[in-house]
């Protein structure tokens, strides 16, 4: 017999992750408990950077006004070697693209999300753990203590949002394979006295005659007047030495807590500029794995972020790559939870997010052994990677058929953001993010020179997708449609002649079409979210 479920989704872990994935469910009408082991936020800036796709997402959500106010720009790295300049790498990315790289301390994004979830109206249960777990055809049986004794909770869904020690992860028994790194580093918060270029980075080593790197410091620059989050090579003193057992050996750890002087000692041996540390916020010796897991979820449980993968944090990878993971599940669990889309949608989830995972895990350990500076790829190109404006999912079973060029954006691609719409109405030009921002679900976006070309197509003919008509710069400044001023949905977009776009709910592609066949290309759509296989 069926049983009743007090809530849609149960989400254990209040990180940025499972505070990300709290906001996209609820701001989609889903409701939601989210759990944390912990009594309060960890004072701690772990996760410190902000990649330009992820600030694309929190636009979407109406966040990102409140980051931009808190972060602060990441506008390059300067990189060291043996006490010389060997590379300094300038963040920069191509115009067309809204934001750039931020950096903010985990525990400030952690705010940030928390209030954003509880306007939703959902509030995080903290010091509240899950003990276990079981799931069946209808939904999911959890066990929590919130300290008043064990707690039965009937979800339709779990996720574990709940890090590299995943409660989840091993419940569902998945694998989670890969290596520790054999290094432990310090990690600090603490202001450095230095004049080095602001918005830089500073990632100096020194190199053994044999090659290896045998000292390192990486500086992050954080909101504050000097103030950096550093990391480096742990001293004998404080080594903790090899975890055994099987373990994960990845995070801050227990046991000794480096001094101010330990951090001053390694920035006198290998910082490009003299400098004098003060104003140590906290200070921990962490370690490094890099693992991922065979599948992100099964039946009804799912994992996300460090509980799916976890790697070195080069290139601030991580908590972002755990973010996207949040939000392509969220809109499809949304769409599942309603009754609008079937549960073959939710493997989609493995098949989009999982490659995405593995593709970021042997990255940043690639950078992390041998440096950012010597990747093959063409500054450009890295700069976008790095972004993660490529992530995409050309060959899931949601994307439609290609069409036009193939160079073009096509089904899977992330939706280019542009320039330049305006409207007989505003006096000023919109972007496209500014057009998107606040929508939950699908998009339809239909392209032609002329206006007379897309007359007769609205929403209420394409299945209840909400509509957003662009039209060439050609045409008359009147017409009632976004109109292309500046040309640059036609230079990003490269349309076919009249052409049609569906845009997901995760600003990807989920199809490209002539606009003579919107009506097959909107069910075919809707038919995948039923029934990806077909």
């Amino acid at each position: 017999m069926a049983r009743d479920h007090t809530t849609d989704v149960l989400i254990v872990g209040a990180g940025p992750v499972g505070l990300s994935t709290a906001a996209e469910l609820r701001r989609r009408g889903v409701s939601c408990r989210v759990v944390e082991r912990l009594p309060a936020r960890l004072p701690y800036a772990k996760a410190v950077g902000i990649q330009p796709r992820t600030l694309e997402i929190w636009d979407r959500m109406g966040l990102v006004r409140t980051v931009l106010e808190a972060a602060v720009p990441m506008r390059g790295q300067l990189i060291h070697v043996n006490g010389s300049e060997v590379a300094r790498i300038v963040l920069a990315l191509p115009p067309e693209v809204p934001y750039g790289f931020a950096a903010l301390p985990q525990y400030e994004t952690e705010r940030i999300l928390e209030e954003y979830v509880a306007g939703l109206d959902t509030r995080v249960e903290r010091g509240t753990e899950l003990l276990s777990f079981t799931q069946d055809a209808d939904g999911v049986t959890a066990w929590l203590d919130g300290g008043s004794g064990p707690e039965e909770v009937r979800a339709r869904f779990l996720i574990g949002c709940d890090g590299a020690h995943s409660t989840v992860r091993k419940g569902l028994g998945l694998s989670f394979e890969g290596e520790a790194f054999a290094e432990e580093y310090m990690l600090a918060d603490v202001v450095a006295d230095w004049d080095l270029p602001h918005g830089y980075g500073v990632r100096a080593s020194h190199t053994a005659a044999d090659g290896s790197t045998d000292d390192l410091l990486v500086c992050i620059p954080l909101p504050g007047a000097g103030r950096y989050r550093m990391s480096m090579l742990v001293p004998p003193e404080l080594s903790a030495g090899a975890k055994g057992g099987s373990e994960v050996a990845h995070g801050l750890e227990g046991g000794s807590v480096p001094e101010l002087s330990h951090i001053q000692a390694v920035v006198d041996r290998l910082a490009p500029r003299q400098a004098t540390l003060s104003g140590m916020r906290w200070a921990s010796v962490f370690r490094i794995s890099h693992r991922i897991v065979d599948r992100y979820g099964e039946g009804r449980v799912f994992v996300a972020g460090d509980a799916a993968h976890i790697h070195p944090p080069t290139g601030a990878q991580g908590m972002n790559t755990g973010i996207q993971d949040a939000c392509n599940l969220a809109w499809k669990l949304a769409l599942v939870v309603r009754g609008e889309a079937g549960p073959a949608l939710l493997p989609s989830y493995d098949a989009e997010r999982r490659p995405v995972g593995e593709e970021v895990v042997g990255r940043t350990v690639r950078h992390a052994t041998r440096g950012i500076e010597n990747d093959a790829d063409d500054m450009e190109t890295l700069m976008l990677r790095e972004a993660q404006l490529l992530v995409g999912y050309r060959g899931s079973p949601l994307a439609g058929a290609p069409y036009g060029p193939d160079d073009a954006p096509q089904p899977g691609d992330r939706a280019p953001d542009c320039a330049g719409l305006t409207t007989p109405v505003a006096t000023y030009p919109l972007r496209l993010l500014d057009v998107l921002r606040g929508l939950t679900g699908h998009v339809l976006l239909l392209y032609a020179e002329k206006g007379a070309d897309v007359e007769g197509w609205d929403a209420g003919e394409a299945g209840g997708l909400h509509t957003v008509t662009v039209v060439g710069r050609d045409c008359p400044p009147d017409t009632p449609a976004y109109r292309d001023a500046a040309g640059e949905f036609a230079r990003l977009y490269r349309p076919d002649g009249p052409t049609g776009f569906i845009v997901r709910p995760d600003g990807h592609l989920g199809a490209r079409f002539p606009l003579a066949g919107t009506a097959e290309a909107v069910s075919g759509c809707f038919a995948a979210l039923s029934d990806p296989a077909r």
